[in-house]
C-alpha cells in the first residue's frame, strides 16, 4: 500500500525551479513510475504527508499563516514588434539627412 494519497482535482499549480540529489531524482522518478502518476504530484504530496506529521510546525503554521514565498522583481517584458528606442532604422536617417540638406 503506498503512503500518497489518490490525486485530487481543483489545485493551484506554480512552477518551482530547483536541484535534486542525482539519487533523490532517481528515487522520485521510480516512486512515480510505481504509482502511475507524475513526478510534480508524488512530490506534492509527499511534502503535505510529511509536513503535516511535523506537529510543531503545523502549530507554528496555524500562527503563521502568511506566504513566505520569496518575491521576485517583475519582469520587462517587450513587446512584439517594438524597436529598440537606441535604434533608429535606416529610412529614419535617410529622411532625416535628405531634411537637413533642404
Amino acid at each position: 500500500m503506498s503512503l500518497i494519497k489518490p490525486r485530487t482535482r481543483g489545485k493551484q499549480f506554480v512552477r518551482l525551479v530547483t536541484r535534486l540529489e542525482r539519487e533523490t531524482n532517481e528515487t522520485l522518478y521510480a516512486y512515480a513510475q510505481f504509482l502511475g502518476e507524475p513526478a510534480e504530484y508524488v512530490l506534492n504530496e509527499l511534502i503535505d504527508t510529511v509536513l503535516a506529521k511535523d506537529k510543531e510546525f503545523v502549530a507554528w503554521r496555524a500562527e503563521h499563516a502568511q506566504s513566505f514565498v520569496p518575491r521576485r522583481p517583475p519582469r520587462i517584458r517587450k513587446r512584439a514588434g517594438a524597436r529598440d528606442a537606441t535604434r533608429t532604422s535606416p529610412h529614419v536617417e535617410r529622411d532625416l539627412s535628405s531634411t537637413a540638406a533642404t
